[in-house]
């Protein structure tokens, strides 16, 4: 990927705070790589290269700055628009907990070849597939060391490595220290009994109030629990069911996961939950600019900075609770979502508002829906959903791109355009899936003079591509318009 050096320099100097993440300077003099923040004097221009993410600075043989701490950079915009199918590409890596990864595996669930997914990785990375996923593994082994007092074999092992000989190799290649070294650097841990604390960082501006009230009037009664204060929910973790909590930081830009488990490697995949959950790898200045452009968001898009959209812990139970959405109101959807889980939810018991585990998809694909209060069509549609999901037929991702997920939910009976798009926009986090034919759009839109149609809304949604879910969630920031 070719950066501009001059425009990467001045943002250097500056220490501008907005181009955090966007790009890594590696010093040729020391042979070390830095975020654009960090407080180090600043090396001449003829001393620096520009990297578009630290799998390529580390790729080209620079360590990471000890002091900057380059692996707690929020996430590299390289990575969310530049190439459509990168973007896909690096959530399946983000999700894939650290378990081995072939690209010729990685390459077919995005229906491209493997040639074709290197080039690609090459031309908007500088490095490749495997070198992002080894750079995940030592990224996540610094936060382990940091934020744990896990054996360093046991860190090891979490985090991908075979051997204790390859993890003390590769760490100390990375950081330039070996993993005890590390850990006796670290400040401090973010810890509360047997909790552990993991750092989510975020690129402000962040709004959390506004999607904390999102998130409150979804929040599924005896699953999820979400005020002003954090998120807190009941999961099953390595077959324990657990809380886990996130929270804002005050004065910071990251939000706090905390969880009690026994086995590090789980972490990984909480961290990756709770950043699609939050939309923590948003670049909410870029697409400001973008949508700032629309006279019909300008006014919305300025009074509304570091809008997020809201995703969802498990793409499932969003799924399910579109369905049970589907021509009610909020309100009455989590009414009906309450019921769904105290008749087929595991009873837990975790605290005394965490009470269940949401239903299995193998469960909801032979229960009789219906009889919690919903039209018999409805509750067709959830076991159809459940048992596709039960079966292995449907994977609830986007890994070929939104026309083809969409397509794939709209397949089942009873899921409509509108039902596929919300899915698609907040389980599979797709920046561009917009529910056009929403009556909340429609009516926004209209500027009081009625509903648009919804073929209009399209219309006009046109030019806010490739952030439309953004978009909706700005048009819905209406006191009198919600989704369901």
């Amino acid at each position: 990927m070719t950066l501009d050096a001059d425009r990467c320099y001045r943002a250097l100097t500056s220490r501008d705070r907005r181009f955090d993440g966007h790009f890594f300077v590696g010093v040729k003099t020391t042979g070390i790589y830095c975020r654009p923040v960090c407080p180090a004097p600043t090396p001449k221009a003829v001393n620096v290269v520009f990297f578009a993410c630290a799998a390529a600075a580390e790729g080209a043989g620079f360590r990471a700055c000890l002091r900057c701490r380059p692996e707690t950079a929020p996430g590299t915009p390289a990575w969310l628009g530049s190439s459509a199918v990168v973007a896909r590409a690096l959530r399946l890596l983000r999700g894939s907990e650290l378990d081995e990864v072939d690209v010729d595996a990685l390459a077919a669930r995005l229906g491209v070849g493997a040639r074709q997914l290197r080039r690609l990785f090459a031309r908007h990375l500088g490095t490749s597939p495997m070198a992002v996923l080894r750079a995940q593994r030592l990224h996540f082994a610094r936060v382990l060391l940091d934020e744990t007092d896990a054996p360093v074999a046991e860190v090891a092992r979490s985090a991908g490595f075979r051997s204790l000989r390859q993890f003390h190799h590769a760490v100390r290649a990375a950081f330039g220290d070996s993993p005890t070294g590390l850990r006796r650097r670290r400040a401090g841990r973010a810890r509360d009994g047997e909790r552990i604390g993991l750092r989510l960082a975020y690129r402000p501006p962040f709004d959390w109030q506004a999607i904390v009230a999102f998130l409150a009037a979804r929040a599924v009664p005896g699953v999820e629990v979400v005020d002003a204060g954090g998120y807190r929910r009941a999961v099953e973790v390595g077959g324990t069911p657990v809380v886990v909590e996130v929270s804002p930081v005050p004065h910071e830009n990251h939000l706090l996961l905390r969880c009690a488990v026994s086995d590090c490697s789980l972490l990984m995949g909480l961290a990756q939950r709770a950043r699609r959950l939050f939309d923590l790898d948003a670049d909410p200045m870029r697409i400001a600019e973008h949508l700032g452009r629309s006279p019909r968001l300008a006014e919305r898009v300025a009074a509304a900075p570091g809008l997020r959209v809201p995703g969802t812990w498990d793409p499932f139970e969003l799924a399910v609770r579109a369905v049970l959405g589907q021509q009610v109101t909020v309100a009455g959807a989590t009414t009906l979502a309450g019921r769904l889980v105290q008749r087929w939810g595991r009873r837990v018991e975790l605290a005394p508002d965490l009470t269940h585990l949401f239903p299995r998809p193998e469960v909801l694909a032979e229960a009789e829906v219906e009889s919690i209060g919903m039209p018999r069509a409805r509750g067709a549609t959830i076991r159809a959903l459940a048992g596709a999901v039960a079966r292995g037929e449907l994977a609830l991702e986007a890994s070929r791109g939104l026309e083809e997920a969409v397509a794939r939910l709209r397949a089942l009976p009873g899921m409509g355009e509108w039902t596929a798009q919300y899915v698609a926009m907040r389980a599979y986090a797709e920046p561009d899936a917009f529910p056009a034919s929403d009556i909340g759009l429609r009516r926004a839109l209209g500027n009081g003079a009625g509903p648009l149609p919804a073929r209009a809304v399209e219309r006009a949604a046109e030019s806010w591509r490739p952030w439309r879910a953004y978009a909706a969630l700005h048009l819905w920031s209406e006191p009198h318009e919600e989704s369901r």
